[in-house]
């Protein structure tokens, strides 16, 4: 498996690149900003890209989903509950500032689908919480966590549409059942465990 993780902006929101190697076919995990650099990266490993999963629609998220998605002619995959930031007809400014420029979603993702790529297949969790429409993508021995859960850390909760004891249902229900060995690829920060975050997390102990 092809795999890249990109950090963007002055939030230092994590894009993933994720190929097959095989197929050379792949898909974008949450470009959040610098579209040149992440298209530069996907030519440098030589990936058509088919899908941008967006895991929330926060615009440190999806600045740079409308270059990207033009440049590759990708679809955008969403959940549901979080599509609403990319369906506005015009520009404007968004949470924290950002300009928005808006890409329509043409796939609606809910809790056990799939996105794949070539031989590649990873499960869809729905993981509301930091957003209403928060995912994560499970497959590979790995898990890419968006905002949902971090390194020692969990998302944040007081931006609208956030519930704490939602996102704490949704790490022990869906994450902590995962096995220890599971690579956790966050939203921010560096990758961990699932059994770091097991025993390590401080937002998770004595639970």
């Amino acid at each position: 498996m092809i795999l890249e993780r990109l950090e963007l902006s002055q939030f230092a929101s994590n894009c993933y690149i994720v190929g097959d190697e095989e197929t050379h076919e792949g898909f974008i995990i949450d470009p959040g900003a610098e579209s040149g650099h992440i298209l530069k990266k996907v030519k440098a490993h030589g990936l058509t890209i088919k899908t941008i999963v967006l895991t929330h629609t926060h615009p440190d998220h999806i600045g740079a989903v409308k270059p990207v998605k033009e440049a590759t002619k990708a679809e955008i995959a969403v959940h549901a509950e979080d599509a609403g930031p990319l369906q506005s007809s015009s520009p404007g400014r968004g949470m924290f500032g950002f300009q928005m420029q808006s890409a329509p979603p043409d796939r609606f993702l809910k809790g056990g689908d799939t996105v794949k790529a070539g031989n590649l297949s990873f499960l869809v969790l729905h993981t509301p919480g930091h957003s209403p429409g928060g995912i994560c993508l499970l497959g590979q021995g790995v898990v890419f966590t968006g905002d949902t859960l971090f390194n020692s850390g969990i998302g944040r909760t007081d931006f609208p549409g956030g519930s704490y004891n939602q996102l704490l249902t949704s790490i022990y229900t869906k994450l902590m059942v995962l096995p220890d060995a599971t690579i956790v690829y966050p939203g921010h920060g560096p990758e961990s465990t699932i059994g770091d975050e097991r025993r390590g997390n401080p937002f998770l102990r004595g639970r």
